[in-house]
């Protein structure tokens, strides 16, 4: 730091400088009008010119430049290569108070930051640093700003304050840093906020992980309802072939069980019928190597999740990744996490909408079901009170069957989007290829890496220190997803199986009622027909569905045999980390 004297320029002892800042990007900004503020310039930077590190004429044209371009005169002098300490120990002799450059360690305290609006903290150039009693320490640009001073002292009720310089960029970066923002980056783009939208979206999968239960239950109803349904065909056959007799009690054993397992199975379908009629939003945004950032809006019971506009300056920002500062990386890796969970959180959308398609086609094969029964009684006896019967349980078997179809529509369409964003997804680089990318190339952004990694022959394997743990968590992140990516194979595979079996289903009664019956009645044989054309139909779509799904499934180690986890201990290398072996028994 460094301490000087003021110079007066209005007979008072105080400078008259006034500049207006920030251009709403976070980049700094000046306006300058007339010869009395060119005036001015070359007062605050005559220092420069007394050491030779200008001449007059230079300075003199940059002023001019400060009022044709509006920049601040500080950045002007940065670009052309006057060194910063220079422009400090101009400003710290002109105004009178020491200088502080930025620094990540640099503690600014949360209490007095959130007093004020972080925009006029940008706009004004100021940062209230700490507050002792009825004094305020702040890094301002211009100390003998009114409008600062008058904001301070009415926000904070100080009646002392204890400036110190800083230059315009470096006092956005302070800002930026206080709030856990990589520069130009948004609010949203800090640690917290990210984990804000990485809570919510672990909250929609806990949601959609319910739904997929009450599916799972509600195909456990379903197999209630159709043993129930057996029972009762059964006790209803033998009544209408035998009538009343020694048979009687039987008969009524079975109906009575039938009935209690259809009316159980359907007191367990109810709630998952509800569950199906909410909407499943499977949508997900592009992930961009932390150009973009992830925002959640709404957040209640129904957040939305948007992305915003690239950040200007953030891919060139990350392409210097061994340049960056340990807590820069930690905040790109954050955003990493976060859209790696975004992509989790869509998968989980997309198993959970094949989950609903799935109990759809359960209660289509349960309606299939009544509707061959219905159709086989109809036909097998003569017509009288019992056809009433059997026309009923046609008609309903025709509006399950309707219903499940209905279900089956949207579950398809998310199979298909579903398994082309694994392929997709499939086709991109991880965390670790971005790091650690081959011959220093990364695959992502297609942009190549400027430096190799910070990492020497000499170093021993394993993660240390809080970045090194981030980067840990974001590789576990990644291979997270990819866990996620085989879970929505499996499912797409366990879709196509589910369209396999109501394929068969209705094939059989098909074929069942052709053999039985035969081609007597014209009606009744194309009608037959036509259901064993829609259940092969049906089988290849399944098949199409599933074989796919299953030679995916057997390129990925987590279906097999042994399952070996780390233990991690970041003290130590990671070829002395423990090992905990899970066998499939066990599992």
């Amino acid at each position: 730091m460094c301490v000087g004297k003021f110079e007066s320029l209005d007979g008072k002892g105080v400078p008259t400088s006034k500049f207006e800042s920030l251009d709403g990007k976070g980049v700094p900004t000046s306006k300058f009008e007339g010869p009395v503020r060119r005036e001015l310039l070359t007062g605050m930077f005559e220092r420069l010119v007394r050491r030779g590190v200008l001449t007059g004429r230079q300075l003199q044209d940059y002023a001019k430049e400060c009022e044709t371009s509006g920049k601040y005169p500080e950045e002007v002098l940065l670009e052309k290569g006057v060194p910063r300490h220079e422009i400090l120990f101009c400003l710290s002799e002109y105004y009178g108070y020491p200088f502080i450059e930025y620094d990540e360690g640099t503690v600014v305290s949360q209490k007095m930051l959130r007093r004020f609006e972080i925009p006029e903290l940008r706009s004004k150039l100021f940062v209230p640093l700490s507050s002792d009693g009825d004094s305020v320490d702040a890094i301002v640009r211009d100390p003998v700003d009114p409008s600062v001073r008058e904001l301070i002292e009415n926000t904070t009720g100080a009646r002392k304050i204890n400036y110190l310089i800083a230059l315009p960029s470096d006092i956005i970066k302070i800002i930026d840093n206080s709030l856990d923002l990589n520069p130009g980056f948004p609010l949203s783009a800090g640690r917290t906020p990210l984990a804000k939208v990485r809570t919510f979206l672990a909250e929609r999968r806990s949601m959609l992980a319910c739904y997929r239960t009450s599916f799972a239950r509600g195909r456990t109803g379903l197999a209630f309802i159709r043993t129930g349904v057996s029972f009762i065909t059964i006790a209803l056959l033998f009544l209408r072939i035998f009538g009343i007799g020694y048979l009687t009690i039987l008969e009524c054993l079975l109906l009575a069980a039938g009935i209690v397992t259809a009316v159980d199975g359907l007191l367990w379908y109810v709630p998952a019928r509800k569950t199906g009629k909410r909407v499943i939003d499977c949508s997900s945004t592009r992930p961009t190597w932390g150009t973009t950032v992830l925002e959640v809006c709404n957040p209640g019971d129904n957040p939305v999740f948007r992305r915003t506009s690239p950040v200007e300056g953030a891919a060139e920002l990350r392409d210097d990744w061994c340049g960056l500062s340990p807590v820069m990386r930690r905040r790109f890796l954050a955003g990493d996490r976060t859209d790696l969970a975004e992509e989790r959180t869509a998968l989980a959308s997309y198993r959970t909408a094949m989950a609903r398609a799935r109990t759809g086609l359960a209660f289509a094969r349960t309606g299939i079901s009544f509707i061959g029964i219905g159709i086989a009684f109809f036909r097998q006896f003569a017509s009288g009170p019992w056809s009433i019967f059997d026309a009923s349980l046609i008609a309903i078997g025709i509006a399950m069957a309707a219903e499940g179809f209905y279900w089956y529509v949207p579950g398809r369409k998310a199979g298909i989007i579903g398994f082309e964003s694994v392929r997709k997804a499939e086709d991109d680089s991880g965390i670790w290829d971005f790091i650690f990318p081959p011959a220093h190339r990364e695959k992502g952004p297609g942009r190549v890496m400027p430096c190799p990694p910070p990492v020497g022959p000499s170093h021993a394997p394993g993660i240390w220190a809080t970045t090194g743990l981030a980067l840990e968590r974001t590789v576990l992140a990644d291979r997270r997803n990819i866990m996620a990516r085989l879970r929505t194979i499996m499912a797409r595979s366990r879709t196509g199986m589910a369209f396999v079996r109501t394929g068969m289903s209705i094939s059989a009664v098909g074929m069942g009622l052709l053999v039985y019956f035969g081609m007597g009645n014209i009606f009744w044989a194309v009608s037959n027909i036509l259901m064993v054309g829609a259940g092969i139909a049906l089988i290849a779509d399944g098949l199409y569905w599933h074989l796919p799904a299953e030679r995916a499934r057997r390129q990925f180690p987590y279906c097999y045999a042994d399952m070996e986890i780390s233990i991690p201990d970041y003290g130590r290398p990671a070829r002395r980390w423990g090992r905990v072996v899970f066998s499939h028994d066990d599992i």
